[in-house]
């Protein structure tokens, strides 16, 4: 199963755009994930400094967001979501879980974290803050 949801449901606009985000990103679908982000939507993934944003200021934009798809989701071979809990009030959802990516070389890493969606009034993601650690995740590294 590429989106293993085990945390409650419920119709929270902020939970749905995060499902509809996994669902898109587990089945490589570039286009359609860009296109639940608000035009200025901003992600940081992971929160902070890292390979994916040396000065960890995010991305930025559609462009922004398309250019991270294409330096780390996009080196995947395939991306697992397991949702645990989830946390849904005001415009926001925290999802805690674990995201698996499935690298070349039959290899596959784990990010343990807690993965943060904001929305707008028109159910349009303005920010996805991801809290991962990458050290933490490359331990996992292990055969597929």
């Amino acid at each position: 199963m590429k989106v293993d949801w085990q945390a409650p449901e419920g119709d929270h606009p902020a939970r749905a755009a995060s499902r509809r985000s996994m669902d898109a990103v587990s089945r490589g679908a570039k286009g359609e994930w860009l296109a639940l982000f608000a035009p200025d939507a901003v992600v940081q993934d992971p929160v902070g400094p890292s390979i994916f944003d040396p000065e960890g200021n995010g991305h930025h934009g559609h462009d922004g967001l398309g250019a991270f798809w294409d330096v780390s989701i996009a080196n995947a071979e395939r991306i697992e979501f397991s949702i645990r809990d989830s946390f849904a009030t005001g415009d926001e959802v925290a999802n805690i879980g674990t995201i698996t990516s499935f690298l070349p070389g039959a290899q596959r890493i784990d990010a343990e974290g807690v993965f943060v969606y904001r929305v707008g009034p028109d159910g349009l993601i303005r920010s996805l803050r991801a809290f991962w650690e990458f050290d933490r995740a490359m331990a996992t590294l292990r055969p597929a």
